[in-house]
């Protein structure tokens, strides 16, 4: 069974950083894709960065230079760590990944996700 704990949370000012992860297992390979999604209060979900397998990595324009993805691939553990941090960043952030192949910013396109660690920040 897969699943997807995130964790790094929390409560910051405009300007600080966060780092947030996310546990991975239940996937038979290490080959898969993962990336982490958020959803302010009212609004939809959105892509913020995905990674494939291949080292692949997309950003969404509104967090590149200040947010960078990463994954350790031994330890099945997917971090995002966040800079600069605005208070348009607040959100739920989620983790997701689908096996095999591709990636995308598309939150339908993905299989399994945790249950969301909250991020807010303050002006």
């Amino acid at each position: 069974q897969v699943q997807l704990v995130e964790s790094g949370g929390g409560s910051v000012q405009a300007g600080g950083s966060l780092r947030l992860s996310c546990a991975i297992s239940g996937y038979p390979s290490s080959i898969y894709t993962a990336g982490w999604f958020r959803q302010a209060p009212g609004k939809e979900r959105e892509g913020v960065a995905a990674i494939a397998n291949d080292g692949t990595i997309v950003y969404a324009d509104s967090v590149k230079g200040r947010f960078t993805i990463s994954k350790d691939n031994a330890e099945n553990t997917l971090y995002l760590e966040m800079n600069s941090l605005k208070p348009e960043d607040t959100g739920m952030y989620y983790c997701a990944a689908r096996s095999g192949g591709g990636i995308t910013l598309g939150s339908a396109w993905y299989l399994n996700w945790g249950q969301g660690t909250q991020v807010t920040v303050s002006s």
